[in-house]
């Protein structure tokens, strides 16, 4: 057998070619079989490919042992050196010399994570087709040095469950528990028909789970994390390989089976997957997050936007909520400058006098709303110092806006001959040259006439399962459109390089990092009761980048302190959404909205390269009680909500930070309704009344 491998500062990988060419991943990161029997390295496929009318060997529906994945042979490799780490390049071919795969991991020094994808590619000269190829694919996953153990009851995996307001819940259970038995009984071995299966389809890519997942063996104090970064269908999958002994994890963007995904490879032609992400450390799911996070910044186009952490004002949640006009726009733009935000953002409803859900598409300012014309309330806000934005959601037309019956159909997306009608509009396919033309004059217009700095772009319905225009499958149809949609984002970002366009999908519902390592800020909810707001603020952290996450902090009209010192803290430490109708927020709760923001100032340029921490666990909604901070070398903030228990007194353990040697409270700064102490390393707090929350400083030695 031949070794090779490559090392960075933070990771490592390790391959073998066995003697029938076959070339196998043996080492991720802190995950070394090297020594496994080599039996079960037969089973450590590199790559899975299915191409329809070859065979497979294994039972079920898993994207194990699949065909030609199983048989591809080693060609050749490369390592480049680059500044942030180093690429390995693995290429490998079918014995019918028809298919090429060539796998790509990039390296960083300063995480463990690594990325992956591949390509393939059509070398004979008959069209495959292609059902399934794995983004990456490991076996024996979390199980270094432990083959023998149980993985099904030590190992726990974090599933994070979204739905629209309860975005980023992580679901915690032992394999055995979601369903993947350990069926290794002395010599009686059986490899499971069990599948733990996450899929995404349609273009939500977030709509019912977060493209992630963290797997930690108890046991072995191993933990494994991953991401898929594509902005729409998706899938991963761990099962069981090789007698039931070898643990296996498979992540790829859209495939046959979940995803009505089939592509027809002509000869000569190419594939590339989505890229994913993929870590193995020692440590629990906060050092996985961590890792995480750090490779989130790493792909992030770079932008002065999560540099500066600028505040935004937005008009809509708990405030106008889409019925803008000018003479409700003034007091607000005057009271956002006055608390001290820097961007003004008008909200939905700009473009129509009354109900305007089914009419969008033209994206004309209304008359009615804005007499003198928008451009002369825009220009309010920028005499006041503040830099202007505009609510879009660039990808729908209305099935009652006059651009419907004038459009032809190879506009939208299209299933069994008809248009694809989603809650009153349809869907926009960016495929088609025009439709991105028309994009890109709605973008220049904003930008040039109307002189916007911030754009929210909205995404409130979905494609279903694809389109069949143009398209090998409806899926295929989909995944075409994905690409040319960020091919155009791309393009934008071209022209106008300071322009914030935020990324929301009704809140959270497409935080994936194809779109964030574009796009600067994401709306991360909807949710309109604060307190549960606090609950998805306090663990937003862990699927998209502090610096990137924007929660909302909506002081209500009529309300108390308390209220609006825990709707400042739910944004404190991430990036403040501020709204509400702030010019009926009066005397000292506005002064809190105000001395929130200033605090917010004192550290804000820290937060992009603090890292999240959470030492009460990922919190749930509706939990009595919930924390999240963000640690640097030297000093720790944490955010502490008391929700709506009934328990006043409350200890957080702090020791596994280092040795914390003074607590200050920061936010609110005069306070004497709460106590704080800390007594060999927990912080122990009184909180006399529900819904309160509190920010604290801790200085670390």
């Amino acid at each position: 057998m031949t070794l090779f491998n490559i090392e960075t500062d933070a990771t490592k990988m390790g391959f073998k070619i066995l003697k029938n060419h076959k070339v196998v991943l043996t080492t991720v990161g802190t995950n070394d079989l090297s020594q496994a029997d080599p039996e079960l390295k037969q089973h450590m496929t590199l790559v899975e490919v299915q191409v329809t009318g070859r065979d497979f060997h294994h039972k079920g529906l898993s994207f194990v042992d699949t065909n030609p994945g199983r048989d591809l042979k080693y060609v050749s490799h490369h390592v480049e050196d680059r500044p942030d780490g180093k690429l390995l390049t693995i290429v490998q071919e079918d014995d019918a010399k028809q298919l090429q795969a060539t796998s790509y991991y990039q390296l960083y020094q300063n995480t463990p994570v690594i990325r992956s994808w591949v390509e393939i590619k059509n070398v004979g000269t008959e069209a495959l087709g292609i059902e399934y190829v794995s983004s990456f694919a490991l076996s024996g996953v979390n199980q270094a040095n432990d083959l023998a153990g149980n993985y099904s009851e030590d190992n726990v995996i974090y599933i994070p469950n979204n739905d629209w307001t309860a975005e980023a819940q992580w679901k915690a259970n032992s394999l055995k528990d979601a369903g993947l038995d350990y069926w290794v009984d002395g010599e009686k071995n059986q490899a499971s028909t069990k599948r733990i299966s996450i899929t995404n389809n349609s273009s939500w890519s977030c709509s019912e789970y977060s493209p992630n997942g963290i797997l930690v063996n108890t046991k072995t104090n191993q933990a494994a994390v991953w991401q898929i970064e594509n902005n729409g269908a998706w899938h991963y999958e761990l099962t069981d390989i090789g007698r039931g002994n070898l643990l296996a994890i498979r992540l790829s963007g859209p495939e046959e089976l979940d995803n009505h995904w089939w592509k027809n490879l002509k000869a000569g032609e190419s594939f590339t997957t989505a890229q994913v992400a993929f870590g193995q450390l020692s440590g629990d799911y906060e050092a996985a997050l961590d890792a995480m996070t750090q490779y989130r910044r790493n792909i992030r186009r770079l932008n002065e936007d999560n540099k500066s952490l600028a505040v935004i004002f937005n008009d809509y949640m708990n405030g106008l909520s889409g019925d803008p006009t000018t003479s409700k726009e003034m007091p607000l733009i005057d009271a956002a400058k006055k608390v001290g935000c820097e961007y003004f953002v008008i909200d939905c409803g700009w473009y129509a006098p009354g109900y305007w859900w089914d009419s969008v598409g033209e994206w004309q300012p209304s008359e009615e709303r804005f007499p003198g014309g928008i451009e002369k309330l825009i220009q309010y806000i920028r005499d006041q110092g503040l830099t202007p934005g505009l609510w879009l959601e660039l990808e729908v037309i209305g099935i009652k806006s006059p651009l419907a019956d004038k459009l032809p159909d190879d506009w939208f997306f299209m299933r069994h001959g008809k248009r694809v009608i989603d809650a009153d509009r349809y869907h926009l396919d960016f495929t088609n040259p025009a439709v991105r033309k028309f994009a890109d004059e709605v973008i220049d217009r904003l930008v040039k006439q109307y002189g916007v700095g911030y754009i929210k772009m909205d995404y409130n319905i979905t494609t279903g399962i694809g389109t069949e225009l143009n398209s090998d499958s409806v899926g295929d149809g989909l995944l075409k459109h994905n690409r040319a949609y960020l091919k155009w984002l791309d393009a934008v970002f071209k022209r106008y390089p300071d322009l914030v366009i935020e990324n929301c999908g009704s809140g959270g519902m497409r935080h994936d990092y194809a779109m964030l390592q574009r796009h600067s800020i994401q709306s991360m909810t909807d949710q309109t009761d604060y307190v549960r707001n606090g609950n998805i603020a306090a663990v937003g952290a862990s699927v998209v980048t502090p610096e990137q996450c924007a929660i909302w902090s909506y002081p209500l009209q009529k309300g108390d302190e308390e209220e609006v010192i825990f709707n400042m803290v739910n944004a404190m430490l991430v990036r403040i959404h501020q709204s509400g109708l702030l010019n009926k927020v009066t005397g000292h709760r506005l002064d809190l909205v105000a001395e929130g923001i200033k605090t917010y100032k004192i550290y804000w340029d820290k937060i992009p390269s603090m890292l999240p921490i959470w030492p009460e666990g990922l919190s749930q909604l509706d939990d009595p009680w919930f924390s999240y901070g963000l640690k640097g070398d030297h000093e720790l903030y944490l955010a502490v909500w008391r929700g709506k228990g009934d328990q006043e007194n409350h200890q957080i353990d702090l020791s596994r930070y280092g040795q914390v040697t003074q607590v200050e409270q920061l936010y609110p700064h005069e306070d004497r309704s709460t106590t704080h102490k800390l007594v060999n390393q927990t912080l122990e707090l009184t909180f006399p009344k529900p819904k309160m929350a509190r920010l604290y400083r801790l200085h670390l030695k």
